[in-house]
């Protein structure tokens, strides 16, 4: 096993309140998690905040010091490596309490327009009816966009993360859409998260000791600590 450059680990994330940002406490529950796991193992971690797509993008820059990115949902892929999860990540629907939509199948969601976030990935089944067309949605740059798309009855419902959602309307902003809207009662998926790290000898280290750390701490118990205090307000 090659010896790391540095006793530092390098990633990159998004502002993706409650699990990731560079102004939320701790830096967001994800970066919580993963901060306890290195220090477990004797190392620290930094974190630069991009837009998603640049923070995948500065990962895979030759000679960039930026080794992985957090928090991602596994996929097929010979670029990145997956480290153990994380956490869990609820992802449902949000619509307006008015006006529920109801469906048994995935494809039964193809009479409706939904709103999805670019470059997220959603789940399998879903990411393919998009990609044939069977599917419409339209693509915002952001949760909170795509929350007051429903609300106004621009789509029909949108895809997010239930902690994502609970955080965002416990905003002042967007309090006043909270007798307005509501998660669907059919979950589309419980996706785990893990860190991509660079499918590289040093990416292998890297993954390998994140893995040993996160072994060593109690990840679910801070996930659900951070949860907790989003609810009441406290973070």
């Amino acid at each position: 096993m090659p010896e790391a450059k540095a006793d530092t680990l390098h990633l990159t994330s998004l502002h993706w309140p409650p699990y990731s940002g560079s102004t939320l406490e701790k830096q967001g529950a994800t970066i919580a998690i993963t901060r306890a796991a290195m220090r477990a193992v004797g190392h620290e971690l930094i974190v630069g905040f991009f837009p998603w797509s640049r923070a995948i993008r500065m990962v895979n820059r030759p000679e960039s010091k930026y080794i992985g990115y957090l928090p991602a949902y596994s996929y097929p892929t010979d670029e990145f490596i997956f480290s153990d999860p994380l956490g869990a990540s609820p992802l449902g629907l949000v619509e307006q309490h008015l006006h529920p939509i109801s469906w048994s199948s995935l494809a039964d969601l193809n009479q409706y327009r939904l709103g999805v976030v670019r470059d997220y990935t959603n789940t399998a089944e879903l990411d393919a009816m998009i990609k044939l067309g069977t599917q419409r949605v339209e693509v915002v740059n952001s949760d909170e966009h795509n929350v007051k798309k429903v609300a106004t009855a621009r789509i029909d419902a949108a895809v997010i993360d239930l902690h994502v959602f609970g955080y965002l309307l416990s905003q002042k902003e967007l309090k006043s859409l909270a007798g307005k809207l509501q998660i669907n009662k059919k979950t589309l998926e419980e996706k785990q998260m893990f860190i991509a790290f660079r499918n590289t000898p040093e990416g292998h280290y890297w993954r390998d000791m994140f893995n040993v750390g996160l072994s060593k701490i109690d990840a679910a118990s801070i996930l659900d600590e951070y949860m907790s205090e989003v609810k009441t307000g406290s973070k």
